[in-house]
């Protein structure tokens, strides 16, 4: 019988830009390749050595609100660093915009440019 588990996890992300998006996620996690883009710029898929993202272009994208809202976000990325203090300025130079520091020690909230939040931890 032929084996059914999954072999490859793929996190999709809902966004007005898809190729934006996957440029910030490539120079957030340093990974080499460039993003594989489809005909018409819809759906882009990000390659690297811990899985794949892929990027949705969704033509009346609304950004999830934080921590609740209108709009609360239903899932979130956790990049886990060395140094909290480096990546907060390394993710804010490229583009987050920090959310929450409330707990700055262990984690803190940033949201991407298309809004969506994701973590920084150690």
């Amino acid at each position: 019988m032929a084996d059914s588990r999954p072999t490859r996890l793929t996190v999709v992300l809902d966004c007005p830009d898809p190729a934006a998006l996957a440029d910030f996620y490539r120079r957030v996690l340093e990974w080499p390749d460039e993003p594989e883009v489809d005909d018409d710029g819809g759906w882009v898929n990000l390659d690297g050595p811990l899985g794949r993202i892929a990027f949705q272009r969704i033509p009346d994208y609304v950004a999830p609100t934080w921590p609740g809202g209108e709009h609360p976000q239903m899932l979130h990325l956790d990049l886990r660093v060395d140094d909290l203090d480096a990546g907060h300025e390394r993710v804010t130079a490229l583009g987050a915009k920090l959310l929450d520091e409330t707990y700055a020690k262990s984690f803190r909230v940033y949201a991407d440019p298309a809004g969506h939040p994701f973590c920084l931890t150690v």
